[in-house]
């Protein structure tokens, strides 16, 4: 199935969601179905500019704004150069111009389960650092921007992706952008 944009006008997604639920598969998925960017510039992606691992950037950006900040703005200005999806933990809060918001949500275990398959390790350990890493960001979000990320009922769709496919949320994420008139089929 191949989809159409607006030719007159840049689509601009946000997806949203806690570590593990999917949120870079989902995007990913997104993005080459129907044929735009996709954004997912991160502390994981800064880890790999630096060459600092994403345990030293969690740490630094405990005392060190200047991580936050550059993650949040640099992806915001690359997504409005042209249609895109962005895919981030504050996508839905940061890209006020979203034509869509999406946020993705799973359970502690299938997110920590998620984790440990992408990246291995000890389940426990991932479980863990999963929580501590979310009571962190939530905090500094809150510090930084005053932006709840507990409160996302503003979304267009709330996805709980341990029910679905990542294939199945695309093809919900479509329908609602179809319901927008924000894509046709060819």
């Amino acid at each position: 199935m191949k989809y159409i944009l607006p030719a007159d006008r840049k689509i601009r997604i946000a997806i949203s969601g806690r570590s593990g639920c999917g949120n870079t598969t989902v995007s990913r998925l997104l993005s080459e179905t129907l044929g735009i960017e996709m954004i997912n510039f991160t502390f994981r992606s800064l880890a790999e500019e630096t060459g600092l691992s994403l345990p030293e950037i969690i740490e630094k950006a405990k005392t060190d704004d200047s991580f936050d900040k550059a993650v949040d703005t640099r992806q915001v200005e690359m997504a409005m150069k042209t249609s895109c999806v962005l895919g981030s933990r504050l996508a839905i809060w940061m890209l006020k111009e979203a034509d869509l918001k999406v946020y993705l949500y799973a359970d502690d275990d299938v997110r920590a389960a998620r984790i440990f398959n992408r990246e291995g390790g000890s389940l426990d350990e991932i479980k863990s650092f999963t929580k501590m890493r979310d009571t962190q960001d939530a905090s500094r979000y809150k510090r930084l921007y005053d932006i709840d990320t507990s409160e996302y009922s503003f979304c267009d769709l709330i996805i709980d992706t341990a029910k679905y496919t990542p294939d199945k949320i695309v093809g919900q994420i479509i329908k609602e952008l179809k319901n927008k008139g924000l894509c046709s089929e060819e």
